[in-house]
Order: C-alpha cells, then structure tokens, then sequence
C-alpha cells in the first residue's frame, strides 16, 4: 500500500516511515507529490483535527492519506496545551519557547503526570476513514534533558525507561511513543478490514 502522510513536520514524517517499514507500506510526503495545502485545524479534539487533516489530503490527492493530530496533555494544567501544543506559546513559537512557557506554568506544582496523544486518521478514496488513538503516560522535569527528538521530548520523562524522550535513541522512542501505539492500533484495524495483510 502506497499512501500520503499529511504532514511538512520532518520529525513525525521520520518516526511514521520508521514504524511502517516493515508493513509493506511506502510513505509519500507532501513534497513529492508536489502538493501543498493549508489545512485549517478547527476541531476541538485531536480527533476532529486528524480527520479534518487526511479527509483535505485525500480529497486533492486522489492517494490514501495519513494524518495525525498529537499533543501534550498534563494533569496539572487542566490537559493543556492539548490540541493546542504545537503553538502553546503563540504562533509560530519554537519547541524552546513551548518547554519554557511548560516549565513556567508547572513551577512550584507538585503534580506533574501527563501524556503525549495521538490520533491518526487514514481517509481512503471513497470516503471511508479508519482511525485509532495512542497514549504514552509520563511526568513533566524540571529541566530539558537530552538531544534527540523534538517538541517537548527533552522534558517528558518516561519512569519506566529512566529518561526523557530526548534521551533515547530513535528506536527505543519509536518502540514505545504515542505515535507507535496509535499506528500499532490502526494496522490491526487494516488488517481487520482486509485492506493490509
């Protein structure tokens, strides 16, 4: 199966390729098939936004279409940033100024659980959509740790692994992210449905 991820985010474009290599399925970017589309993300749930994202690529692709919405939620703001964590900081704010707006909100709290969340929606031609959703439980630290990744990897702390995101390898994220458990999810539902084998 060949299908369109809709996404210009280098980084969730490498962990998508990484997590279905081994499918059987080809991972098409926006850039190659010389597409470009601004979606305009007014759901209110990471749901809303996924689907409202591959139903847009699908439409002027004519490909099936890839798209995920995925953000921090922490118990201690209420689930924010949410849907809104890529621009928790404002528009156009770097990942520096999200973790430190993060840090700054979170100073002198105790609580610090939270969860990265992901929804990935697959729109076929045709109309049908499949989607699943993952979750990755950790902690928020008081200071960036690590080099690897992006977003607020260097500040999510996982317990179990005894480091933040930023700290592991790409294959130890890749084996254990919200992004994995949503893609694991939607494979059993393609194969469920015949579409993957």
């Amino acid at each position: 199966m060949k299908l369109l991820a809709a996404t210009n985010n280098k980084g969730k474009i490498k962990e998508i390729v990484e997590i279905l290599s081994d499918l059987g399925i080809t991972v098409v970017t926006p850039r190659e098939t010389g597409l470009s589309l601004d979606v305009e993300e007014t759901g209110s749930t990471f749901e809303e936004n996924a689907l409202i994202k591959a139903r847009a690529w699908c439409e002027a692709s004519g490909m099936p279409t890839l798209a995920d919405d995925s953000g921090l939620c922490v118990d201690a703001l209420e689930g924010r940033p949410g849907i809104l964590s890529a621009r928790f900081a404002g528009e156009g704010a770097s990942d520096g100024d999200n973790i430190a707006l993060l840090l700054a909100s979170l100073r002198g709290r105790e609580e610090r659980s939270a969860r990265f969340v992901c929804v990935v929606a697959l729109a076929l031609p045709g109309g049908e959509v499949i989607h699943a959703e993952g979750r990755y439980e950790g902690i928020i630290i008081d200071e960036p740790r690590g080099t690897e990744g992006f977003g607020y990897d260097p500040v999510f702390y996982d317990p179990v692994m005894g480091k933040t995101l930023a700290q592991m390898s790409p294959a130890e994220k890749n084996a254990r992210s919200h992004r994995r458990r949503a893609l694991d999810a939607l494979k059993e539902k393609l194969v469920k449905s015949g579409l993957l084998s």
